[in-house]
């Protein structure tokens, strides 16, 4: 007889269907959700994806930039003034295929280093949290050099990327005699 491991499956998306009375309707639990409740999905890693419930297009980046206004608006935005100007310079300009995976693979390294460190915190006793947090700590200097590191490879990558480009566009602009 077999005995079947459990599967490791990817959850499902959660379909969310916006209506045109702008009512978002979760088709799992068969109930109308607020913005709110879509933003605790995000904040609990469910992935979902939002459509119109007419046409079926995908609304799910304009729900997604539609919570980041709301979260900006309140308390203590995550963006400064200067760096959400830096990101509208960057529609239209010959870099904006650059930033976008630029931007989330350093958020990719940000979020993994602080999964360690949340890992790694949970064998700490209060006592050893104070130490932790009145002096830096190899493990948070090792931590913050790695991501330094993985900040500084996506560069590079970008720089090798705008170089590829480059040399294609001048050598399609060459006369050929």
């Amino acid at each position: 007889m077999q005995t079947k491991k459990p599967s490791a499956e990817k959850p499902a998306q959660r379909v969310i269907k916006k209506y045109p009375n702008r009512r978002l309707y979760d088709t799992d639990t068969s109930t109308y959700i607020t913005l709110s409740e879509v933003k605790k999905l995000v904040m609990g890693s469910q992935p979902l994806v939002v459509r119109d419930a007419k046409t079926g297009e995908d609304l799910t980046r304009s729900i997604l930039l539609q919570i980041i206004l709301e979260e900006e608006a309140g308390g203590a935005p995550l963006f400064t003034e200067q760096a959400l100007a830096n990101i509208i310079r960057f529609y239209g300009n010959t870099m904006q295929s650059f930033i976008g995976p630029y931007l989330e693979k350093n958020m990719q390294a940000f979020v993994d280093m602080q999964a360690k460190m949340t890992e790694q915190s949970k064998s700490m006793s209060p006592e050893l949290w104070s130490q932790f947090l009145s002096m830096q700590s190899p493990m948070m200097q090792g931590m913050m050099g790695n991501y330094v590191e993985q900040s500084k490879n996506v560069f590079v990558q970008l720089q090798e990327q705008m170089q590829k480009q480059t040399e294609q566009l001048l050598g399609s602009l060459v006369v050929k005699r």
